[in-house]
Protein backbone atom coordinates (compact mmCIF):
# COMPACT_ATOMS: atom_id res chain seq x y z
CA UNK A 1 0.00 0.00 0.00
CA UNK A 2 1.51 3.40 -1.04
CA UNK A 3 2.10 6.18 1.64
CA UNK A 4 -0.58 8.27 0.65
CA UNK A 5 -3.31 5.53 0.51
CA UNK A 6 -2.20 5.52 4.14
CA UNK A 7 -2.99 9.21 4.91
CA UNK A 8 -6.04 8.98 3.22
CA UNK A 9 -7.18 5.63 5.34
CA UNK A 10 -6.07 7.41 8.31
CA UNK A 11 -8.20 10.26 7.66
CA UNK A 12 -11.30 7.75 6.82
CA UNK A 13 -10.42 6.61 10.49
CA UNK A 14 -10.82 9.80 12.30
CA UNK A 15 -14.21 10.33 10.36
CA UNK A 16 -15.80 7.35 9.63
CA UNK A 17 -16.34 8.48 6.26
CA UNK A 18 -14.67 10.79 4.19
CA UNK A 19 -16.86 13.64 1.65
CA UNK A 20 -15.12 12.65 -1.63
CA UNK A 21 -13.74 16.18 -1.99
CA UNK A 22 -11.41 15.61 0.27
CA UNK A 23 -10.36 12.22 -1.05
CA UNK A 24 -10.06 13.85 -4.57
CA UNK A 25 -8.07 16.65 -2.65
CA UNK A 26 -5.32 14.69 -1.26
CA UNK A 27 -5.50 12.67 -4.46
CA UNK A 28 -4.31 14.44 -6.49
CA UNK A 29 -2.32 17.55 -4.35
CA UNK A 30 -1.29 15.84 -1.25
CA UNK A 31 2.30 17.00 -0.99
CA UNK A 32 4.60 14.88 -2.57
CA UNK A 33 2.23 11.84 -2.99
CA UNK A 34 -0.69 13.87 -4.96
CA UNK A 35 -0.94 12.82 -8.67
CA UNK A 36 0.12 16.30 -9.73
CA UNK A 37 2.66 16.44 -6.92
CA UNK A 38 4.39 13.46 -7.77
CA UNK A 39 4.15 13.68 -11.38
CA UNK A 40 5.92 16.37 -13.93
CA UNK A 41 5.17 14.85 -17.33
CA UNK A 42 0.81 14.26 -16.62
CA UNK A 43 0.35 15.76 -19.68
CA UNK A 44 1.48 14.45 -23.09
CA UNK A 45 1.89 11.42 -25.30
CA UNK A 46 3.75 9.90 -22.08
CA UNK A 47 0.87 11.13 -19.61
CA UNK A 48 -2.25 10.08 -18.75
CA UNK A 49 -4.06 13.16 -21.08
CA UNK A 50 -3.59 15.25 -23.52
CA UNK A 51 -3.25 19.33 -23.19
CA UNK A 52 -4.04 22.33 -25.71
CA UNK A 53 -0.62 23.45 -24.29
CA UNK A 54 0.93 19.98 -25.72
CA UNK A 55 -0.78 20.35 -29.22
CA UNK A 56 2.33 23.17 -29.80
CA UNK A 57 3.49 26.53 -29.55
CA UNK A 58 0.31 28.21 -31.68
CA UNK A 59 -2.15 27.87 -28.51
CA UNK A 60 -0.01 30.70 -26.51
CA UNK A 61 1.02 32.81 -29.79
CA UNK A 62 -3.09 32.89 -30.14
CA UNK A 63 -3.57 33.74 -26.50
CA UNK A 64 -0.74 35.83 -26.18
CA UNK A 65 -2.35 37.90 -29.50
CA UNK A 66 -5.60 38.35 -27.72
CA UNK A 67 -3.76 38.89 -24.40
CA UNK A 68 -2.02 42.00 -26.24
CA UNK A 69 -5.34 43.26 -27.74
CA UNK A 70 -7.19 43.30 -24.49
CA UNK A 71 -4.14 44.44 -22.35
CA UNK A 72 -2.94 47.42 -24.91
CA UNK A 73 -6.84 49.08 -24.31
CA UNK A 74 -6.15 49.46 -20.30
CA UNK A 75 -3.95 52.58 -20.29
CA UNK A 76 -2.65 51.45 -17.17
CA UNK A 77 -1.16 54.38 -14.93
CA UNK A 78 1.76 53.82 -13.96
CA UNK A 79 2.58 51.46 -16.71
CA UNK A 80 2.72 48.11 -15.50
CA UNK A 81 0.28 45.69 -16.80
CA UNK A 82 -0.43 42.39 -15.31
CA UNK A 83 -0.84 38.75 -17.35
CA UNK A 84 -1.78 36.57 -13.99
CA UNK A 85 -2.10 32.80 -14.86
CA UNK A 86 -3.51 29.97 -12.20
CA UNK A 87 -2.01 27.00 -12.48
CA UNK A 88 0.64 26.85 -14.88
CA UNK A 89 1.94 23.02 -14.65
CA UNK A 90 5.18 23.03 -16.28
CA UNK A 91 5.09 26.78 -17.17
CA UNK A 92 5.05 25.79 -21.09
CA UNK A 93 2.31 27.79 -21.67
CA UNK A 94 3.76 31.34 -20.03
CA UNK A 95 6.58 30.50 -22.44
CA UNK A 96 4.82 30.17 -25.57
CA UNK A 97 3.00 33.38 -24.61
CA UNK A 98 6.16 35.57 -23.10
CA UNK A 99 8.38 34.54 -26.26
CA UNK A 100 5.44 35.67 -28.45
CA UNK A 101 5.08 38.99 -27.11
CA UNK A 102 8.75 39.82 -26.86
CA UNK A 103 9.30 39.09 -30.65
CA UNK A 104 5.68 40.63 -31.97
CA UNK A 105 4.73 43.26 -29.10
CA UNK A 106 8.37 44.12 -27.67
CA UNK A 107 7.00 47.66 -26.14
CA UNK A 108 3.92 45.40 -24.32
CA UNK A 109 6.58 42.75 -23.13
CA UNK A 110 8.57 45.27 -21.40
CA UNK A 111 4.98 46.47 -19.65
CA UNK A 112 3.83 43.18 -18.64
CA UNK A 113 4.75 41.25 -14.76
CA UNK A 114 3.78 37.85 -15.41
CA UNK A 115 2.72 36.26 -12.15
CA UNK A 116 2.11 32.75 -11.84
CA UNK A 117 -0.77 31.46 -8.76
CA UNK A 118 1.13 28.13 -7.39
CA UNK A 119 0.48 26.84 -4.04
CA UNK A 120 2.64 23.75 -4.40
CA UNK A 121 6.92 24.54 -4.00
CA UNK A 122 7.71 21.48 -6.04
CA UNK A 123 5.27 22.48 -9.31
CA UNK A 124 6.38 26.20 -8.57
CA UNK A 125 10.57 24.38 -9.55
CA UNK A 126 9.26 22.75 -12.16
CA UNK A 127 8.21 26.09 -13.61
CA UNK A 128 10.97 27.87 -12.99
CA UNK A 129 13.42 25.46 -14.62
CA UNK A 130 11.35 26.09 -18.32
CA UNK A 131 11.58 29.82 -17.42
CA UNK A 132 14.92 30.21 -16.67
CA UNK A 133 15.15 32.81 -19.74
CA UNK A 134 12.63 34.66 -17.93
CA UNK A 135 13.30 34.55 -14.77
CA UNK A 136 13.24 38.60 -14.77
CA UNK A 137 9.57 38.81 -15.95
CA UNK A 138 8.14 36.02 -13.60
CA UNK A 139 7.03 36.14 -10.30
CA UNK A 140 5.07 32.93 -8.26
CA UNK A 141 2.96 33.76 -5.81
CA UNK A 142 1.10 31.06 -3.28
CA UNK A 143 -2.45 32.41 -3.86
CA UNK A 144 -4.27 35.43 -4.62
CA UNK A 145 -3.67 37.11 -0.93
CA UNK A 146 -0.37 36.61 -0.88
CA UNK A 147 0.21 38.57 -4.47
CA UNK A 148 -2.15 40.98 -2.82
CA UNK A 149 0.40 41.45 -0.10
CA UNK A 150 3.13 41.93 -2.38
CA UNK A 151 1.83 44.33 -4.67
CA UNK A 152 1.08 46.53 -1.46
CA UNK A 153 4.05 46.62 0.12
CA UNK A 154 5.81 47.85 -2.86
CA UNK A 155 3.39 50.94 -3.52
CA UNK A 156 3.42 54.27 -2.17
CA UNK A 157 0.55 55.47 0.04
CA UNK A 158 -0.44 57.96 -2.47
CA UNK A 159 -0.86 55.34 -5.69
CA UNK A 160 -1.69 52.24 -3.62
CA UNK A 161 -4.58 50.35 -5.39
CA UNK A 162 -4.19 46.62 -4.12
CA UNK A 163 -6.32 45.43 -7.16
CA UNK A 164 -4.35 45.02 -10.59
CA UNK A 165 -5.28 45.93 -14.37
CA UNK A 166 -5.09 43.24 -16.45
CA UNK A 167 -5.64 39.82 -17.65
CA UNK A 168 -6.11 36.87 -14.68
CA UNK A 169 -6.62 33.11 -16.43
CA UNK A 170 -6.30 30.19 -16.39
CA UNK A 171 -6.29 26.68 -18.23
CA UNK A 172 -7.64 23.36 -17.59
CA UNK A 173 -7.36 24.19 -13.59
CA UNK A 174 -10.85 23.96 -12.74
CA UNK A 175 -11.91 21.25 -13.76
CA UNK A 176 -9.17 19.44 -11.17
CA UNK A 177 -10.62 20.94 -8.58
CA UNK A 178 -12.01 19.00 -5.54
CA UNK A 179 -15.93 18.45 -6.55
CA UNK A 180 -18.62 17.09 -3.84
CA UNK A 181 -20.61 14.10 -5.48
CA UNK A 182 -24.63 13.74 -4.70
CA UNK A 183 -26.86 11.12 -5.56
CA UNK A 184 -30.63 10.74 -6.09
CA UNK A 185 -32.65 8.67 -3.76
CA UNK A 186 -35.64 8.34 -6.23
CA UNK A 187 -37.32 6.10 -3.34
CA UNK A 188 -37.24 8.85 -0.44
CA UNK A 189 -37.38 11.64 -3.37
CA UNK A 190 -34.46 13.58 -1.44
CA UNK A 191 -30.00 13.70 -2.18
CA UNK A 192 -27.72 11.99 -0.30
CA UNK A 193 -23.79 12.51 -0.53
CA UNK A 194 -21.44 9.82 -1.30
CA UNK A 195 -18.18 9.91 0.99
CA UNK A 196 -15.85 7.52 1.14
CA UNK A 197 -14.85 4.66 3.23
CA UNK A 198 -12.48 2.17 3.87
CA UNK A 199 -13.11 -1.61 2.54
CA UNK A 200 -10.23 -4.22 3.55
CA UNK A 201 -7.69 -3.30 1.15
CA UNK A 202 -9.49 -1.20 -0.77
CA UNK A 203 -11.73 2.18 -0.56
CA UNK A 204 -15.46 2.17 -1.36
CA UNK A 205 -18.15 4.09 -2.17
CA UNK A 206 -20.46 5.24 0.83
CA UNK A 207 -23.34 7.21 1.85
CA UNK A 208 -22.51 10.36 3.81
CA UNK A 209 -25.51 10.17 7.09
CA UNK A 210 -27.78 13.15 6.73
CA UNK A 211 -27.02 13.93 10.25
CA UNK A 212 -22.97 13.90 9.62
CA UNK A 213 -23.71 15.85 6.25
CA UNK A 214 -25.73 18.88 7.85
CA UNK A 215 -22.58 19.85 10.08
CA UNK A 216 -20.66 20.78 7.63
CA UNK A 217 -21.29 24.19 5.80
CA UNK A 218 -19.49 23.66 3.07
CA UNK A 219 -21.46 20.65 2.14
CA UNK A 220 -24.44 22.35 2.21
CA UNK A 221 -23.07 25.09 0.24
CA UNK A 222 -22.41 22.39 -2.35
CA UNK A 223 -26.32 21.13 -2.07
CA UNK A 224 -27.27 24.27 -3.17
CA UNK A 225 -26.55 24.08 -7.13
CA UNK A 226 -29.39 21.21 -7.49
CA UNK A 227 -31.80 21.44 -4.64
CA UNK A 228 -34.22 24.03 -6.55
CA UNK A 229 -34.41 21.73 -9.61
CA UNK A 230 -37.66 21.22 -11.42
CA UNK A 231 -40.18 18.45 -9.79
CA UNK A 232 -40.74 17.30 -13.68
CA UNK A 233 -36.92 16.71 -13.84
CA UNK A 234 -36.55 15.07 -10.55
CA UNK A 235 -39.41 12.49 -11.21
CA UNK A 236 -37.56 11.72 -14.67
CA UNK A 237 -34.15 11.14 -12.66
CA UNK A 238 -33.39 7.51 -12.31
CA UNK A 239 -32.33 6.30 -9.00
CA UNK A 240 -28.97 6.84 -8.06
CA UNK A 241 -28.58 9.88 -10.57
CA UNK A 242 -25.34 11.65 -9.58
CA UNK A 243 -24.33 14.98 -9.92
CA UNK A 244 -21.05 16.90 -8.96
CA UNK A 245 -20.92 20.32 -7.41
CA UNK A 246 -17.74 22.42 -6.84
CA UNK A 247 -18.33 25.11 -4.71
CA UNK A 248 -14.31 25.67 -4.39
CA UNK A 249 -14.07 26.54 -8.10
CA UNK A 250 -16.74 29.09 -7.37
CA UNK A 251 -14.96 30.42 -4.66
CA UNK A 252 -12.14 30.93 -6.09
CA UNK A 253 -13.43 32.41 -9.19
CA UNK A 254 -15.17 35.15 -7.12
CA UNK A 255 -11.26 35.63 -5.31
CA UNK A 256 -9.86 36.28 -8.83
CA UNK A 257 -12.86 38.61 -9.67
CA UNK A 258 -12.10 40.73 -6.29
CA UNK A 259 -8.37 41.58 -6.86
CA UNK A 260 -9.46 42.75 -10.53
CA UNK A 261 -9.80 46.27 -10.45
CA UNK A 262 -10.24 46.38 -14.52
CA UNK A 263 -9.54 44.03 -17.31
CA UNK A 264 -10.18 40.53 -17.77
CA UNK A 265 -11.07 37.23 -15.99
CA UNK A 266 -10.73 34.31 -18.79
CA UNK A 267 -11.01 30.63 -18.22
CA UNK A 268 -10.38 27.55 -20.42
CA UNK A 269 -11.48 24.08 -20.02
CA UNK A 270 -13.90 21.06 -19.83
CA UNK A 271 -17.33 22.01 -19.14
CA UNK A 272 -20.91 22.00 -19.97
CA UNK A 273 -23.62 24.41 -18.65
CA UNK A 274 -26.15 23.59 -15.77
CA UNK A 275 -28.78 22.76 -18.66
CA UNK A 276 -26.14 20.19 -20.32
CA UNK A 277 -25.03 18.78 -16.80
CA UNK A 278 -28.38 17.93 -15.71
CA UNK A 279 -30.05 15.22 -17.83
CA UNK A 280 -31.60 12.04 -16.87
CA UNK A 281 -29.57 10.60 -19.82
CA UNK A 282 -26.30 11.56 -18.05
CA UNK A 283 -27.06 9.16 -15.09
CA UNK A 284 -23.13 9.00 -13.85
CA UNK A 285 -22.31 12.42 -13.54
CA UNK A 286 -19.04 13.68 -15.33
CA UNK A 287 -16.38 12.63 -12.80
CA UNK A 288 -13.51 10.69 -14.59
CA UNK A 289 -10.60 8.85 -14.29
CA UNK A 290 -7.87 9.45 -16.48
CA UNK A 291 -4.91 6.88 -16.87
CA UNK A 292 -2.69 6.69 -19.76
CA UNK A 293 -5.22 8.34 -21.83
CA UNK A 294 -8.05 6.33 -21.06
CA UNK A 295 -10.94 7.28 -19.63
CA UNK A 296 -12.09 5.05 -16.40
CA UNK A 297 -14.83 4.51 -13.78
CA UNK A 298 -13.15 3.29 -11.12
CA UNK A 299 -12.47 6.72 -9.59
CA UNK A 300 -11.06 5.26 -5.87
CA UNK A 301 -8.44 3.06 -7.69
CA UNK A 302 -4.50 4.08 -8.26
CA UNK A 303 -4.59 6.54 -5.62
CA UNK A 304 -2.22 9.12 -6.59
CA UNK A 305 -0.92 7.69 -10.03
CA UNK A 306 -4.31 8.86 -12.16
CA UNK A 307 -6.11 11.66 -12.75
CA UNK A 308 -9.31 12.96 -11.46
CA UNK A 309 -11.41 15.55 -13.22
CA UNK A 310 -14.92 16.66 -13.22
CA UNK A 311 -16.45 19.27 -16.18
CA UNK A 312 -17.11 22.68 -15.15
CA UNK A 313 -20.08 23.98 -14.47
CA UNK A 314 -19.95 26.84 -16.53
CA UNK A 315 -23.32 28.51 -15.05
CA UNK A 316 -22.25 28.14 -11.90
CA UNK A 317 -18.91 29.93 -12.61
CA UNK A 318 -20.85 32.63 -14.82
CA UNK A 319 -23.44 33.36 -11.77
CA UNK A 320 -20.68 33.68 -9.67
CA UNK A 321 -18.53 36.14 -11.27
CA UNK A 322 -21.94 38.41 -11.78
CA UNK A 323 -21.98 38.30 -8.32
CA UNK A 324 -19.36 40.40 -7.44
CA UNK A 325 -20.01 42.65 -10.65
CA UNK A 326 -18.25 41.05 -13.43
CA UNK A 327 -19.57 41.24 -17.05
CA UNK A 328 -19.60 38.42 -19.28
CA UNK A 329 -18.59 38.93 -22.72
CA UNK A 330 -18.52 35.80 -23.54
CA UNK A 331 -19.10 31.70 -23.03
CA UNK A 332 -18.03 30.02 -26.47
CA UNK A 333 -16.26 26.83 -27.51
CA UNK A 334 -12.34 27.13 -27.59
CA UNK A 335 -13.25 26.27 -31.57
CA UNK A 336 -14.87 29.43 -31.97
CA UNK A 337 -12.65 31.61 -29.65
CA UNK A 338 -9.39 30.43 -31.52
CA UNK A 339 -11.13 31.05 -34.41
CA UNK A 340 -11.91 34.74 -33.79
CA UNK A 341 -8.34 35.45 -32.64
CA UNK A 342 -6.67 34.01 -35.61
CA UNK A 343 -9.06 36.35 -38.03
CA UNK A 344 -7.74 39.03 -36.43
CA UNK A 345 -4.36 37.81 -36.09
CA UNK A 346 -3.91 36.90 -40.04
CA UNK A 347 -4.83 40.34 -41.08
CA UNK A 348 -1.53 41.85 -39.59
CA UNK A 349 0.56 38.51 -40.13
CA UNK A 350 1.41 38.35 -36.20
CA UNK A 351 1.85 34.77 -36.93
CA UNK A 352 3.75 34.67 -39.36
CA UNK A 353 3.87 32.73 -42.37
CA UNK A 354 1.31 30.09 -41.89
CA UNK A 355 3.01 26.46 -42.18
CA UNK A 356 1.48 22.92 -42.50
CA UNK A 357 2.43 22.72 -38.68
CA UNK A 358 0.58 25.54 -37.73
CA UNK A 359 -2.19 24.19 -39.43
CA UNK A 360 -2.02 20.76 -37.85
CA UNK A 361 -2.27 22.61 -34.52
CA UNK A 362 -5.32 24.73 -35.30
CA UNK A 363 -7.11 21.73 -36.77
CA UNK A 364 -6.29 19.48 -33.33
CA UNK A 365 -7.14 22.68 -31.19
CA UNK A 366 -10.06 24.00 -33.01
CA UNK A 367 -11.96 20.29 -34.43
CA UNK A 368 -14.63 19.15 -32.76
CA UNK A 369 -13.70 15.27 -32.96
CA UNK A 370 -10.06 16.93 -31.11
CA UNK A 371 -9.95 19.94 -28.88
CA UNK A 372 -12.31 22.50 -30.73
CA UNK A 373 -15.83 21.29 -29.05
CA UNK A 374 -14.46 19.83 -25.59
CA UNK A 375 -13.24 22.94 -24.30
CA UNK A 376 -15.36 25.99 -23.49
CA UNK A 377 -13.92 29.63 -22.88
CA UNK A 378 -15.51 32.25 -20.34
CA UNK A 379 -14.90 35.71 -20.69
CA UNK A 380 -15.72 38.07 -17.99
CA UNK A 381 -14.69 41.76 -17.40
CA UNK A 382 -14.82 44.69 -15.08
Amino acid sequence: MNPLSEIIRREVAQSGILPFARFMELALYCPKHGYYEAKKDNPGRRGDFYTSVGVGELFGQLLAFQFAEWLETLNPQPSTLNLVEAGAHDGQLVRDILTWLQLNRPGLFDQVEYRVIEPSPCRQEWQKKTLEQYSSHVRWFADFQSLLQERTCHSSPATRHPPLRGVIFSNELLDAMPVHRFGWDAQNKKWFEWGVAVDGEKFAWARIPDTLASRSGERAGARGAFENLPPELLAALPDGYTIETCPAAEDWWREAAGILERGKLMTIDYGLTADELILPSRPRGTLRAYFRHHAGDDLLANVGEQDLTAHVNFSAIQAAGESVGLKTESLQTQSQFLTRILGKASQDNSLGEWTPAQARQFQTLTHPEHLGRAFRVLVQSR
